[in-house]
């Protein structure tokens, strides 16, 4: 892993939103036009009644920030509860997943590092080291819901 040269400036209007692969939730990757090898840093925003993968990383430390609204995330067997302006910083070996059950939208800044090369374009990647379990299943919270959405 090498590190950047020099700095990069991103406005929020340069960002682009996308929908995540498997559990449809909006989020913007602020570091993807560096080609930072080290660090990682999303934009996630979760509707009501919407999660995201159930996972664990290989070696990345991930640090989760709640920008607007209540987080809400299971880490283990926890369920936490993460005001806003809160953060958890989780190891790499945990199971974790956020999810939202209250009412209103919550936006996460999730920062990682180092990087998974694992998971770098062009790499053979073995699920398994990032899902040991269905990533889609949801936390009790939302068990009486359905994410992600049809389609």
């Amino acid at each position: 892993m090498k590190p950047i040269d020099g700095h990069f400036l991103i406005r929020p209007d340069e960002l682009q939103w996308r929908l995540s692969n498997l559990m449809k939730i909006p989020n913007a990757d602020f570091l993807e036009r560096t080609n930072s090898e080290t660090l990682g840093a999303r934009l996630w925003r979760y509707a009501p009644g919407s999660a995201g993968t159930l996972h664990r990383h290989i070696r990345a430390e991930e640090f989760y920030f709640v920008l607007e609204g209540t987080g809400r995330m299971r880490v283990g067997e926890k369920t936490l509860t993460v005001p806003q302006y809160g953060g958890v910083l989780v190891g790499p070996a945990e199971l974790r997943q956020v999810f939202n059950d209250t009412e209103r939208e919550v936006l996460w800044l999730i920062v990682g590092a180092p990087e998974e090369e694992e998971l770098r374009p062009g790499k053979v990647f073995d699920p398994a080291l990032i899902y040991p379990v269905d990533p889609r299943q949801l936390p009790p919270e939302l068990k009486a819901g359905s994410w992600p959405p049809p389609g």
